[in-house]
């Protein structure tokens, strides 16, 4: 079962993964409660910079340049530690979900 957004339940995969990209903010709340998450201004400024990553090079980046680009646009904060906090089911993937983005592809973790 999908996602429903203002009466209209959205495609997925069989992980949980919009089926095609989602950019409307109202989504983001919906997703991350299914995935048990409470957003905090944190979480949006890595789902907007994986929004941004996705729009810019039609894909996410993997869990090794998304910590040294978040340290580069927001130094003083230890990126790796604090990804797993917000998005402890493998950052980058599961910022992708709550995102409204597409599956990840490549290696999750790496």
């Amino acid at each position: 079962m999908g996602y429903v957004l203002n009466g209209e339940e959205l495609e997925v995969d069989d992980e949980g993964f919009l089926t095609e990209a989602n950019f409307s903010d109202e989504i983001v709340p919906v997703i991350a409660e299914a995935e048990g998450i409470t957003l905090t201004d944190e979480h949006w400024q890595v789902i907007n910079y994986m929004r941004d990553k996705y729009r810019e090079d039609g894909h996410t980046p993997n869990f090794r340049n998304m910590v040294a680009e978040m340290d580069e646009l927001h130094p003083g904060v230890d990126w790796k530690k604090k990804l797993y906090e917000l998005f402890p089911k493998q950052p980058n993937r599961q910022s992708a979900k709550v995102a409204g983005l597409t599956k990840p592809f490549g290696k999750g973790g790496y």
